[in-house]
């Protein structure tokens, strides 16, 4: 049975360029009507001035900071996200996996004030990554998630365990990606052991749609 860890990453690299379509078109509804402008409000409630965005992608949210005169750095594992990215004006992004990450083995800066992570952690054991990132955080810096909303998605099997996007809705040539599901329980617990404690959690929410469309999380280093 292949590694879910090993075809998330493979998906990425299939998906890269109908995901810059998708994001750039503003394909995805949830994003361009409630998530977009909630990972941008939690980041700018924060006031910082250095911010690292993990799993950059395309580079949107880069973007958007650079225009409020935010000094943004993005990293993400795929280098067609990062040529795009860089390619729209966000010259500080850099190529590296989770893995090199947690391992040290790239130099993307520290003492950052807020280090964010918007649906960028899909795989089983994120602890390391997020230990990582806290020592990459300024003091008094804080760390930011946004993901999908396990109560919304858990489809009645709420517990941990891998599950897989089909992209069934999208348009464009797509490969089926796995991610790991995790219980609200689960995304405090990681916190908890990677030195974070928990300051807010936000539920975003479309006001004509009865269900949160994600789940925001927000953490600083535990003194």
């Amino acid at each position: 049975m292949p590694n879910p860890e090993t075809t998330l990453l493979q998906s990425w690299h299939h998906n890269a360029r109908s995901w810059i379509e998708a994001i750039r078109t503003g394909a995805i509804e949830s994003r361009l009507n409630v998530t977009d402008q909630a990972i941008l409000l939690a980041v700018l409630g924060r006031q910082p001035e250095r911010v690292l965005d993990l799993g950059c992608g395309e580079g949107w949210l880069l973007r958007a900071l650079a225009k409020r005169g935010i000094k943004a750095v993005g990293v993400d594992g795929d280098a067609t996200l990062v040529e795009a990215a860089r390619a729209a004006g966000s010259s500080q992004v850099h190529v590296a996996s989770y893995e090199t990450l947690v391992e040290a083995k790239v130099d993307i800066g520290s003492g950052y004030d807020l280090i964010c992570a918007n649906f960028a952690l899909l795989q089983q054991d994120i602890i390391p990554l997020l230990a990582a990132m806290n020592a990459l955080l300024a003091p008094g810096g804080a760390l930011v998630i946004q993901t999908l909303h396990p109560w919304t998605v858990a489809a009645g099997n709420y517990q941990d365990g891998w599950r897989e996007e089909t992209f069934a809705h999208f348009k464009g040539q797509w490969q089926a990606m796995p991610w790991y599901f995790r219980t609200l329980s689960s995304w405090l617990n990681a916190l908890d052991m990677a030195g974070f404690r928990l300051v807010g959690l936000q539920e975003p929410q479309h006001p004509q749609n009865p269900e949160p469309q994600s789940l925001l999380l927000v953490a600083e280093q535990r003194g």
